[in-house]
């Protein structure tokens, strides 16, 4: 690794995880001035960066020496601790540095990873985000931050490239909001593909359809963006349906931790389960529609 300047912002940023989405987030922070180390685990996925000034570390620990703020975007949470804490970030970082997470994971284990580098004294912000691949190349995200009040301010000038932060309430609150969030889209996207199959079985234009119903009270960034991808048929994913299954995995442990019942919740999940089971993980969430439509013995199912 080479490169020592701070930017223009006088901070540096370690940025770990820079698959579909931290990629472009580590981009709108460059473009924003920052002085940028990136690593990945699967270094290609890191060295097209090196492009916009990015500079490349080796190993997360050299990411994170002398940085001010460690941001990590990462699978899971096994993720998150392996490199926080087993590959020996948290001991390599800078007394007064600040680790902001913006994985998405169950609430219980961003307050633990807290509780954690509390220890050390260092601060932790957990910072989910919505808005999936298009948002973070336009800097648009959702950031649901949840930790100190005092330390998410701090960090605006950090945020800002990347979207609109609000903080939602102590640690674990960002990820409990990502969780909420999640549950809106996976059940929208059942609801949409459930109409889709009821307009196709009744003789009706799903694109027509889905233009007819635009600027009622069923619009939705749901019904805009993956409605479309239902119509056209586009199933790469934007947003894979085993990260869709392992949010919503969360949401339900947590739900029983709350002593919750959620219907809803509980039957897309369920279909999701038996999807992503079927060999279809890395389908976009919006390919639901290709379990519904099997389940029913559409045409369309048949894959």
């Amino acid at each position: 690794m080479t490169g020592s300047s701070r930017g223009q912002h006088g901070r540096r940023i370690a940025f770990l995880g820079t698959g579909l989405m931290g990629a472009p987030m580590a981009r709108r922070l460059l473009g924003a001035g920052f002085a940028v180390i990136v690593w990945n685990r699967d270094p290609s996925k890191a060295e097209a960066l090196a492009g916009d000034g990015a500079v490349l570390a080796e190993t997360p620990m050299d990411a994170v020496a002398g940085a001010d703020v460690v941001i990590t975007m990462l699978t899971n949470a096994d993720a998150v601790e392996t490199v926080l804490f087993d590959r020996g970030v948290a001991d390599a970082m800078s007394a007064d540095a600040t680790v902001i997470d913006m994985s998405s994971i169950a609430p219980h284990f961003a307050r633990d990873h807290s509780a954690r580098l509390a220890e050390r004294g260092i601060p932790h912000v957990d910072a989910p985000v919505s808005g999936g691949v298009v948002g973070a190349d336009a800097g648009t995200l959702a950031i649901m931050a949840g930790g100190d009040q005092e330390v998410i301010e701090k960090l605006a000038d950090v945020f800002a490239p990347m979207g609109r932060v609000t903080r939602v309430g102590p640690s674990g609150a960002g990820q409990l909001a990502k969780l909420a969030n999640q549950q809106i889209v996976a059940v929208t996207i059942g609801a949409v593909a459930e109409a889709m199959m009821l307009i196709t079985a009744g003789g009706g234009s799903q694109a027509a359809f889905r233009d007819a119903i635009r600027g009622g009270f069923a619009e939705s960034r749901i019904l805009d963006l993956h409605g479309k991808r239902m119509v056209e048929r586009q199933f790469t994913p934007g947003g894979s349906s085993s990260n869709q299954l392992k949010d919503l995995n969360a949401a339900m442990e947590t739900a029983n931790a709350l002593s919750l019942t959620l219907p809803l919740t509980a039957a897309v999940h369920a279909e999701f389960s038996e999807f992503v089971a079927n060999g279809h993980g890395e389908k976009d969430h919006s390919g639901l529609l290709l379990h519904l439509e099997e389940k029913n013995a559409l045409p369309g199912g048949k894959r």
